[in-house]
């Protein structure tokens, strides 16, 4: 019975990771509309809480420092981002999203919402609840909202 949870909860997992991922790839169709690239909405979605450093961003990131490094200048260029020294320690390097970066996150979060808004806007109320169900158990087992209300 065991090895048969076992096999049935690897399915779901199995399940869940695709469909998550190719639900996030049909949402991000429209994320070329922001000006923004997919990486530079990315660092900038870790600039959000506030200053980085290009080390803690790279690292955010799964990235290489001259990788993010080289990111970072190109988000300067287009006015997406900005480096600053930090104040105690004019040596360190901080990376904050300009408000034109704000900006340009939030217009690819609001479009990706409607495109999934409009996947599930066809649905009866039985599979929307059951959706809703399951956004709140994934919440739970992640230990927090995934988004605010």
């Amino acid at each position: 019975m065991a090895r048969s949870a076992n096999r049935r909860e690897r399915d779901i997992a199995d399940r869940l990771h695709s469909a998550a991922i190719h639900l996030l790839r049909r949402a991000r169709r429209t994320d070329p509309l922001t000006g923004v690239s997919p990486a530079q909405l990315s660092a900038l979605s870790v600039l959000m809480s506030g200053p980085k450093t290009l080390g803690d961003l790279a690292a955010a990131e799964q990235v290489r420092p001259p990788t993010m490094s080289r990111l970072v200048s190109e988000m300067e260029r287009v006015g997406v981002a900005r480096k600053t020294n930090d104040p105690d320690d004019a040596r360190v390097v901080r990376v904050r999203a300009t408000p034109k970066g704000l900006r340009a996150l939030s217009r690819g979060r609001s479009m990706r919402i409607e495109a999934i808004e409009r996947l599930i806007s066809d649905l009866d109320h039985e599979d929307l609840a059951t959706i809703e169900r399951a956004v709140g158990t994934i919440e739970n087992l992640l230990g927090q909202r995934a988004a605010p209300r």
